[in-house]
């Protein structure tokens, strides 16, 4: 998952940058980072924990310029070390740069031996790393960021939404399928890039459009400029984020994330209809699919479980452990909306299956009569390589069951998954531009030992950069 901004502002970037990255905390929860630059030196804080345990009104001030960028992090590729803690920061030359990446290369091993041969050292275990050292190797022998990217792009393979800052410059580019969202806004006095709208939103930026698969973005105090690098014959946009990871006020690739899950909701009333005396959400990622479910249905929404809004995300505790705590911490049942009641209570979707069957049983301690479990997504079947902590399928409760032995498997009356095409349509995107990987096991990019479709990819010349010139024609 992880979360990134990027901004150039001539109001200041820290306090702007803290409230968008306090808007993308729900990409990650373990690390927050800002670095921004004043003109001669690169300022720079970071730690474990949340954004607002993170940085005080004393550490904001203290990070001076009108150019900065932030992450916060979720780790898939690298251990929860201090010094993967990023933007990675660095000298090279005469510059100054820091560098922050949301996504998973599958291609991480194979780089870093190639370096280490060559006698590179690393300092840290991410593969945010190798994409900084593609990208200062090239740009040592061509002196073109353009070039670099390029390069980067060509070499790496996976999943990448990256921001990087060279001596007040902020250069921004997506993976060339898209998998990971990104986006373009206006702020007051310039301009931002942020892994979601919704960090626009905090800053009341206006949302300009997503950047484009394969594209480059530059900032400086002078405006913007997007470079066309590479162009993909089909996308290949994560399925999971309109499902679980985006906020559901987000606009993801053009769509409003809340609207495809009120959609799901209906989809799922249609595909399976129940009789029952209230739909439930598993709060809060469940609570648009439960009230599209609802609208669908003409069954009542009642808030069943209420959630203790401190607690983090389940899904993204590091360990099983921690997760079956946070569960018991996370959500309260009501009794007097529980007892000898029939139940449809919707989520987003079951991975291992470990806070669905609890979520369960304290609804039945709690006096519900029967649970009937509707899922906004189709069963995980297979592991995500691309930023979804899923790594084996030993982990993922449907990998080798069918939806039956799931529904006996965490107690629920019964149990029915959205079909994959009433997902899509809802969604409102071709199939083939879209990332399905997690739920049919085949994936847009090769992965060792899985099944691919590979997706073209065109990289574009120089004289067609050229052209693309200014963000007003990339817009159009």
């Amino acid at each position: 998952m992880c979360g990134i901004v990027g901004i150039v502002d001539a109001g200041g970037a820290s306090i702007q940058l803290y409230y968008a990255l306090y808007a993308l905390q729900h990409r990650g929860q373990e690390s927050a980072g800002i670095s921004t630059y004043d003109g001669i030196n690169l300022q720079k804080f970071k730690g474990a924990g949340l954004v607002a345990d993170v940085f005080s009104p004393t550490v904001l001030c203290d990070l001076k310029g009108n150019a900065g960028i932030g992450h916060v992090r979720y780790p898939t590729t690298g251990s929860n070390l201090p010094e993967n803690i990023q933007p990675l920061n660095f000298q090279f030359k005469d510059h100054l740069i820091s560098i922050a990446h949301n996504g998973n290369l599958v291609n991480t091993c194979e780089l870093r031996s190639a370096f280490e041969e060559a006698g590179q050292i690393f300092t840290t275990t991410t593969d945010t790393e190798i994409i900084a050292k593609i990208l200062m190797d090239e740009i040592s022998s061509s002196n073109c960021v353009e070039d670099a990217v390029k390069i980067c792009m060509q070499k790496t393979r996976g999943s990448y939404s990256v921001v990087m800052m060279i001596d007040g410059i902020i250069y921004a580019f997506r993976d060339p399928l898209g998998i990971k969202p990104f986006c373009i806004a206006k702020t007051e006095n310039g301009y931002l890039v942020a892994s979601e709208s919704v960090a626009a939103d905090a800053l009341n930026a206006k949302f300009l459009r997503d950047v484009f698969p394969g594209e480059l973005i530059r900032i400086d105090s002078e405006g913007i400029k997007c470079t066309r690098i590479a162009v993909p014959g089909k996308r290949a946009h994560c399925i999971f984020e309109y499902i679980y990871f985006a906020r559901a006020d987000s606009i993801i690739d053009g769509v409003l994330v809340y609207d495809v899950r009120r959609k799901i909701g209906q989809k799922l009333y249609e595909e399976d209809p129940v009789r029952a005396d209230s739909v439930c959400s598993v709060p809060d990622s469940g609570t648009a699919y439960a009230i599209g479910y609802a609208e669908g249905s003409k069954i009542p929404f009642v808030e069943s479980l209420m959630k203790n809004r401190y607690s983090g995300r389940t899904f993204i505790m590091p360990s099983q452990k921690e997760r079956e705590k946070a569960v018991r911490l996370k959500l309260n049942p009501i009794p007097a909306h529980l007892k000898d009641k029939s139940i449809v209570l919707v989520d987003d979707s079951i991975v291992r299956g470990t806070t669905s069957r609890r979520i369960i049983e304290t609804m039945r301690e709690a006096g519900a009569r029967e649970i009937h479990m509707r899922i906004g997504s189709p069963a995980i079947k297979a592991p995500c390589y691309l930023g979804v902590d899923m790594p084996t399928r030993e982990e993922l409760i449907a990998s080798n069951r069918i939806e039956e032995e799931v529904r006996h498997k965490i107690t629920a009356t019964t149990l029915h998954h959205i079909s994959l095409g009433a997902l899509i349509e809802a969604i409102g995107i071709d199939r083939e531009d879209l990332c399905t990987g997690c739920l049919t096991g085949c994936y847009p990019l090769a992965i060792e030992g899985e099944h691919a479709k590979m997706h073209q990819v065109d990289f574009v010349d120089a004289t067609y950069q050229a052209k693309l010139g200014s963000f007003e024609a990339e817009s159009t």
